[in-house]
Formats: C-alpha cells, sequence, structure tokens
C-alpha cells in the first residue's frame, strides 16, 4: 500500500480522465487506475471504421478543444484514443491495474487492486457504461456452427467466416455493422428493435450542431418521463458523415429486416410482428427533430437555408417482413449481437445500487460519503457520457470534492 490518497479515480478514459484534470486544477491530490492503458477501450472495444456520431468540433473536454484541421469531421476511434492519451499525459495514471474491490474503511475507501491496497479518502467510479457485453439468454440456443460475436468483439467484414450474417440490434451500432457488411457484399439480415431514426443534416447545419444550440444535449435525466434511476431509452441511429443511416439505407443496400428477435430453435428463429410500428417509432423522431430545428429558426430568425421536410417514406417491406427465419436455408454463418452493454458493479461494496444494480446517485453524488460516480450515460444530462459532456459532470464533482476536503481538514484541525 502507497498510503491513503485524496481521491483514487477509478477508470482512464475520457470520463476519468476528465476528473483528473479538474481535480489538479484545484490541486487536489488524486491517482488514476487503469486496468489496460488509456482509452484501453476506444482501442480494443470498436470495429476498425468506427467514428464518432458527433463531429470533431464538438470534441471538448475541461482544458482541451479540438483545434485540428478538419472540425467538421467525424474521428476514427484510434485518434480519439491517441488523443485522450496525450490528453493524460499529466495525469497520474496507473495503467496495467484492474481494482477487485472497492470496500468502506474507518478512514475512507479501500481500493484492492491487483498491484496491492490503497486506501482513499474519496473514490470516483469511471467505468462508463461499456461495461460488460450484453447478450441475451437465448444466444445459448444457436446451434455450435453458428459463429457468434458481440459487437466489441467485431472489427471489420473480413474478421467474420464466410457466408451471411445476422446482427441483431437495430441501435448506431447495429445498422452502421449491418451496412458495412452489406457494401462488403455479404448477405446480411437485420432484427429490429426499438431506436430513434435522425437526420443526418438538416437546413445546412448538422444534427449535433442543432442539438447543441438548442440545449437539447443539456436536457437532464429529471426531464425524461417516467424517471427512475438508470433510465434508458434508445440511442439516435447516426454514422459519421453527410449521409442519413436509417432501415430505408439498409433495405437499399440489401439488408433484410425482421421484426425483434423472440425465440431460437437451433436454426430457427422466430421473430415479432412489430417491423412497421418500430420504423414508424423511428420516424417520427426524424419528424419531431425536423418540427423542433423549424421551430427554433422561426422563433429566432437564424438565417439557414430553407429545406423542405421530406415526404413520409412508404415501407412495403415492414409489412412483408418474415416472422421465420431458417439460418441454414439463408446460408447465415455468422450471428452479431448489437444488444448494447450492462454495468458491473459487483466489486463495489457500497450502499450506492438499488436492487437492480444500477447507481443511485444525484449528478454523480452518492449518499456513501466519498463515492462518486461520473461518465454514466444520462447520469445528469443527456451528454454525461459523451467526450462533449462529462466536462461540466468533472468540474461538479470536483468542486464537490474540493469542498468536502475543505470540511475534512476543518474536522481535523
Amino acid at each position: 500500500m502507497d498510503g491513503t490518497v485524496g481521491t483514487i479515480i477509478i477508470g482512464a478514459g475520457q470520463a476519468g480522465l476528465a476528473v483528473s484534470r479538474c481535480l489538479r486544477d484545484r490541486e487536489l491530490p488524486h491517482l488514476v487506475l487503469e486496468r489496460g492503458r488509456i482509452a484501453q477501450r476506444w482501442r480494443s472495444e470498436r470495429w476498425d471504421s468506427f467514428t464518432l456520431l458527433s463531429p470533431n468540433w464538438q470534441t471538448r473536454l475541461p482544458g482541451h478543444r479540438y483545434a485540428g484541421p478538419d472540425p467538421n469531421g467525424f474521428m476514427r476511434a484510434a485518434a480519439v484514443a491517441d488523443m485522450l492519451e496525450t490528453y493524460g499525459r499529466e495525469a497520474p495514471v496507473r495503467t496495467g491495474v484492474t481494482v477487485d474491490a472497492v470496500q468502506p474503511s474507518a478512514y475512507g475507501w479501500w481500493v484492492l487492486a491487483s498491484d496491492g491496497l490503497y486506501l482513499g479518502t474519496n473514490v470516483v467510479v469511471a467505468t462508463g457504461d461499456l461495461d460488460r457485453p450484453a447478450v441475451p439468454a437465448l444466444a445459448a440456443g444457436l446451434p455450435d456452427r453458428i459463429h457468434q460475436l458481440h459487437t466489441s468483439a467485431y472489427r471489420s467484414p473480413a474478421q467474420l467466416p464466410a457466408g451471411g450474417v445476422l446482427v441483431v440490434g437495430a441501435g448506431p451500432s447495429g445498422q452502421q455493422i449491418a451496412d458495412e457488411l452489406a457494401r462488403a457484399g455479404r448477405d446480411v439480415h437485420i432484427a429490429v428493435g426499438r431506436h430513434k431514426a435522425l437526420p443526418r443534416r438538416y437546413r445546412g447545419r448538422d444534427a449535433y450542431w442543432w442539438m447543441d444550440r438548442m440545449g437539447m444535449l443539456n436536457r437532464t435525466v429529471d426531464s425524461l418521463p417516467q424517471h427512475r434511476p438508470g433510465a434508458r431509452t434508445p440511442n439516435a441511429v447516426l454514422t459519421g458523415g453527410t449521409e442519413d443511416l436509417d432501415l430505408h439505407r439498409l433495405v437499399r443496400h440489401g439488408v433484410v429486416p425482421h421484426g425483434h428477435l423472440t425465440e431460437i430453435d437451433g436454426a430457427l428463429l422466430g421473430f415479432a410482428p412489430d417491423l412497421p410500428r418500430l420504423v414508424d417509432a423511428a420516424e417520427q423522431n426524424a419528424v419531431r427533430f425536423r418540427a423542433t430545428v423549424d421551430d427554433h429558426v422561426r422563433r429566432t430568425g437564424l438565417a439557414v437555408p430553407v429545406e423542405p421536410a421530406p415526404e413520409p417514406r412508404s415501407a412495403p417491406w415492414a409489412d412483408d417482413a418474415a416472422r421465420l427465419l431458417d439460418l441454414d436455408r439463408a446460408g447465415i454463418g455468422t450471428v452479431v449481437w448489437a444488444t448494447g452493454f450492462r454495468r458491473d458493479f459487483t466489486w463495489l461494496h457500497a450502499p450506492v445500487l438499488d436492487e437492480a444494480g444500477e447507481p443511485v446517485q444525484r449528478r454523480g453524488v452518492t449518499a456513501a460519503e466519498g463515492v462518486y460516480f461520473v461518465g454514466l450515460r444520462w447520469m445528469h444530462r443527456r451528454s454525461s457520457s459523451f467526450l462533449d459532456g462529462v466536462g461540466a459532470d468533472a468540474e461538479y464533482l470536483a468542486d464537490h470534492i474540493a469542498e468536502r476536503s475543505r470540511v475534512l481538514a476543518g474536522a481535523d484541525a
């Protein structure tokens, strides 16, 4: 053990590094523990062609703003990882250290790690949302001959065995991977769940430009209907560039859509008859977004091009979607699970989780003195897990830690 550390930050991704920068600005002692290298997940859990969904200009962290040659471009994952590694050069990071447990001490919090025992007055959990790949239990029903992988292990079409591919999940990852596979000449099917369509550009501006200007990214979790801890809403489907990404585009590229996957009986798969409803719900999100932009332009007098909203698109392929799929007859040899991630805080022995294992926190502050979270999706704002959103939460937590340090110092005086 190296003695008591003021604050121990677990995770050296954008969230942990942002907190470290804010603590350094306040001259507060701390240490960052990272199980891999800085920005490990950006290197190990994104596919080769992955890009940010937000434009480069929106890459903003405490003390850092994108200053490269392509502000309206979209960085690849490797470039993001390199940027974060540079950003974290001054941070007190120990890499290759796995945290096995956090438990209370009379003097703060014990952190049991692979390289020893640490004692911290505060612990900031910055492991983020992409913690454990979530694969449904019914995956076990697939025949052994079917190659299965989660999106976190997908890299490129060349990685997969020959044959067709079923992608399960129609969020950004699922649709991006399905589109890439179809463009590579694969026969692709996609099982569709809840998702949101969003125009990449509208009235001369990127969707994220509009969301930034209209304050949509600063919307707080309290504004969500039926708010509850760990509330989840479907991600909007986008891809880097200027083209829209949606099921209409996938169908044009030859992808065969189905409703959400309900059962697996060997090579025979069953799907719900809900594809028309899912397609319509996704389209309505895009319609509402354009209407919100139009209303903002009318109210503010913003000088932007006029762009008539597109006519509603018919989707006869949704009504005709097959409810059964025989993997052998369709020549499908691979299933890609684009089913997201789940959080795993079983190592955190503190009274800060609800019955479902979700953090109970307010702006990252918990009821357990000295335990904090940062980087969770919708932790406080819509952007709390974004490169452009973790900074505001990091500043708030750093202020809270600084005040707590002053109170503890006064109590010891």
